[in-house]
């Protein structure tokens, strides 16, 4: 759980400085708090790294304009994730399990940002806008046609996990093993 274990694992895939620092401080309280609430399988730091940090790293050049919506966030990742890699982006986690959502918020209140941010406690189809420019999720069933009023006309939905068909009028990308970048119609 030592911040020193996670740092050597995050350096190992070339994040250095306030990026690294953000990470460490995430995953270290991630560490404290599985301890007490199942948040993740991964019990070493390399298996945090390896599980929530590398393969939410491709996506980051993917994140459209400036307003991020995680579906599910649960440990963070990808979102969070996402967040602390670019601290400028507008924020909003939806987690609607409790114990998952106040870790969320702590987890949020702690981390180094500087766009605006919040964790709601709902579910996707309680939320009530505005619509975001990207759109992630991960290990949570839903595809394009339940997400895709979450998103701006012309916005990306990021998808980690199995791949997901990609509706009519929509442009798919797989640009690394576990994520698909569908671009919506618009602008």
């Amino acid at each position: 759980m030592s911040g020193r274990g996670h740092a050597a694992a995050l350096a190992a895939l070339g994040l250095e400085g306030a990026e690294r620092a953000a990470l460490v401080g995430y995953l270290d309280l991630l560490a404290e708090w599985s301890a007490r609430v199942n948040l993740t399988g991964a019990r070493s730091a390399e298996e945090r790294v390896g599980l929530l940090v590398a393969p939410v790293l491709p996506a980051r050049a993917w994140v459209k304009g400036p307003r991020l919506l995680d579906v599910g966030s649960g440990n963070g990742s990808p979102g969070l994730v996402l967040g602390l890699l670019r601290p400028e982006l507008e924020l909003v986690l939806l987690e609607p399990r409790l114990k998952r959502w106040a870790f969320l918020r702590e987890a949020l209140r702690r981390a180094p940002r500087r766009g605006p941010a919040e964790v709601r406690r709902e579910r996707h189809d309680a939320y009530p806008g505005p619509p975001a420019s990207t759109v992630s999720r991960r290990a949570v069933a839903l595809g394009p046609p339940e997400l895709a009023g979450l998103l701006e006309p012309g916005g990306r939905l990021l998808i980690f996990g199995p791949a997901a068909p990609a509706p009519a009028g929509w442009t798919a990308q797989v640009p690394a093993p576990g994520l698909q970048v569908l671009q919506a119609p618009g602008p």
